[in-house]
Order: C-alpha cells, then structure tokens, then sequence
C-alpha cells in the first residue's frame, strides 16, 4: 500500500481474545476494513458480534478431514479396531467433497493411499450424515462408535445433541481437539467441571475427556518466534499480538523481545496505533 500522509491503524477485534480479528486501517483519507474471521464464543457473544453478517458458522473445515484420514491409516494398519465412524456436520461433509475432487493436491502419503484404497475420506467403516432424521438416530445405536461433529467452541449446531446425549455415561469418551475459548462449553468440559448446561438442562459429566493439540491449525509459540526470526528487524519496526490470551501473549513478546524485537504490542478493542 502506498500512502502520503501517516496511517492509522485501529484494533476493533480479536483484540486480547482468540477469534474474531477485525481492523480499521485509515489511509490517504479512506478507511479500509480488514475483516479476517468470525467471532466464535459464547453463543450469546457471537450472535449479537456476528448478527451483521450474512452468514455464521464455526465449523472446522479441512480438520475433519484430517482425522478421517488419520482414522483410516490407523484401522488399516490394525492400530484401533475397526468401529462405525459418523461425520456429522454438513459443511464438512460438503468439504469433504471438495477434497475428493482434488486428489492432485494430496501430499505422497495421502495419494499413495489413494492408488491402494481409492479414497482416504471414504473408507468402508465411514458414514456421512447430512439429514436431521440420520443424526437423531445416532442416539439409538448401542454400540461403539466414532462421531465427529464440527463446532468451534460446542457452543452450536449438532454436536450438542450430541453431547447432551452422551455426557453422563462413563464409557464414553469426549475427544476435543481445537482450542476451547474461555467461557464457552467447550472449554467448560476441558475444565472437568462436574455439570454442565446444555440446552438449558443440566447433565452431569461422567464421560472421559481427552484434550489432543496435534491436529491445531495454527503455529504454536516456537512456530511463530522462528517465523519472525525471518525478518529484516530494521524495516519490521511493530508487531502487535492479537489473537492469544495473556498469559501466553506475554509469554510471546518474551521470546520476540529476546531476538531482538523492540516495539511489541498486546492491543485492546480499541487501541489506535499511528503508523
């Protein structure tokens, strides 16, 4: 972007929170708003900051994917034995889709099963649900299953029927594997907090909770202190945390600060910086 005058460069979202990242750049007398992200949170939280917008929905997209394809190699290489798995989410069902029709964007692991198996999403023991009257029957089967239900935070969609049906049952097991913002139900559940609000009613949480961070799609800390190392620390003169909760924001502008980073901000809603 090339200006004449200073620009101005306000924080209006995502700022000391994890989703929802919006800035208002002031330039050359125009203002530009940088839009990244939909707000995900408390349900309540996220329709009153998403309501503007023609369409919400906190689904994690390619995530599915990845599990469905870590699920395959480990029933074909006999690691898990083999059980019914349901992909209940139709957006990632509809992605899902997309994948299948671009083979030629696979990685070699990902194609050499495609030449053994055909088809690395859809292996025999996987079944997609699009319909209400298929996810309502998930609730009548009695054996063991896999379901995955994409929802950002569990604080919507399927996955808290889902939930509210299998919480208070000790043989079940409640696998997260995104971050959970603080407040939300999912992060309730990480917390192991003995009951929990679903839908209004209150069920007991009995069922094993395991946390896996392996299938994050974002760069963790490290990631991030070897990405800035790649800059020219003269040209580069501010870096501003966003996303992040505090403790580890201030964990960040530690490391950033000891390679040699000066100017590092953790700006609040609101903040305007003048570049």
């Amino acid at each position: 972007i090339r200006w004449d005058n200073k620009m101005q460069l306000q924080f209006i979202g995502a700022a000391q929170t994890v989703t929802g990242s919006m800035h208002l750049l002031e330039v050359n007398g125009k203002k530009i708003l940088l839009e990244c992200g939909f707000y995900q949170g408390k349900r309540a939280d996220s329709i009153r900051v998403n309501k503007n917008f023609d369409f919400f929905h906190p689904a994690q997209i390619e995530r599915t994917q990845e599990i469905t394809y870590t699920l395959h190699r480990l029933f074909d290489s006999k690691a898990l034995p083999r059980i019914p798995v349901f992909v209940d989410s139709p957006l990632s069902v509809n992605a899902t889709e997309v994948f299948r029709l671009h083979p030629e964007c696979f990685n070699k692991d990902v194609f050499k099963i495609v030449l053994e198996h055909d088809d690395p999403f859809g292996f025999e023991y996987i079944h997609y649900i699009q319909s209400v009257e298929d996810s309502k029957k998930l609730n009548d089967i009695h054996e063991p299953i896999i379901i995955i239900s994409a929802s950002g935070m569990c604080e919507s969609g399927r996955i808290l029927h889902h939930l509210a049906n299998n919480v208070d049952n000790p043989n079940n097991t409640i696998m997260i594997v995104g971050f959970q913002a603080p407040d939300t139900l999912g992060r309730r559940i990480l917390e192991h907090q003995p009951k929990l609000r679903i839908f209004g009613d209150e069920y007991p949480l009995k069922a094993e909770v395991v946390e896996m961070h392996s299938f994050s799609a974002h760069a963790d800390h490290n990631d991030l202190v070897g990405f800035a190392k790649n800059f020219d620390q003269k040209r580069l003169q501010n870096i501003f945390l966003v996303h992040g909760e505090t403790e580890e924001q201030t964990a960040l502008t530690k490391s950033l600060s000891q390679i040699g980073y000066k100017n590092i901000s953790a700006p609040k809603k609101g903040d305007k910086f003048t570049l």
